[in-house]
């Protein structure tokens, strides 16, 4: 009985958003995709605070990164305290790398832009769901570049020795290649359930909690 709910239970999506339109279209799209409900639209994110305190945590919270009150980048290093377990996935139309670079660490799950579409939300949230790291290739560019151009002020001599192993080394980068749990396990013949141990590892060692964060992390101090 109780695996049959979870088979059933629907993966509960929160759109922040001030924009009232774009919300409804976001809204309607989420719930028409299957097994996801949008169940909470706010236009702040102090109006998602609260709701925390009264409803259900969601699974997914899709967040403007321009709001009234608290920006999206502030928010969600908030939401990441307070719901740890629900993935952030930054929703903008900005594509500038420092707040792509911002929101990558501090915890986004993905970032995708506005102007990719709304048919892309669904599939983001079904990514970050599976363990991956959704970013359009617009994004994933801007974020590569901006770490290529703090690489150079790397002091290495200080840097911290995360004594990963070389088969950890090796999902991190192709976890910084976009791919899921299942597509690592293919490239390198492993189970996925391997796949998931080694990842934990590598968020304890890296002191993590994200894919984008261990990703962000070992590019930024050229672990791979």
């Amino acid at each position: 009985m109780n695996d049959s709910k979870t088979r059933d239970r629907k993966t509960s999506v929160w759109l922040v958003e001030d924009n009232a339109m774009f919300s409804m279209g976001v809204r309607r799209a989420v719930d028409s995709l299957g097994g996801m409900q949008c169940a909470g639209c706010y236009p702040t994110a102090e109006a998602a605070f609260a709701a925390l305190d009264q409803e259900t945590p969601p699974d997914v919270i899709l967040l403007d990164v321009q709001l009234p009150g608290i920006d999206g980048i502030t928010a969600l290093q908030t939401f990441r305290k307070r719901v740890p377990e629900a993935r952030v996935i930054i929703l903008t139309v900005f594509d500038d790398a420092d707040k792509i670079f911002r929101a990558v660490c501090a915890g986004a799950a993905g970032y995708v832009l506005k102007s990719s579409g709304i048919d892309r939300i669904g599939d983001a949230i079904r990514q970050v769901m599976d363990g991956g790291a959704p970013m359009t290739p617009e994004v994933a560019k801007k974020v590569l570049d901006a770490f290529s151009r703090i690489e150079p002020t790397l002091d290495r001599d200080s840097m911290e020795d995360y004594h990963l192993t070389e088969r950890e080394r090796d999902i991190l980068r192709l976890m910084a290649d976009g791919l899921l749990k299942k597509e690592i396990a293919q490239a390198l013949d492993i189970s996925v359930h391997t796949v998931s141990t080694h990842m934990r590892r590598v968020y304890g060692k890296l002191h993590v909690t994200t894919n984008t964060g261990a990703v962000a992390k070992a590019l930024r101090e050229g672990i791979i």
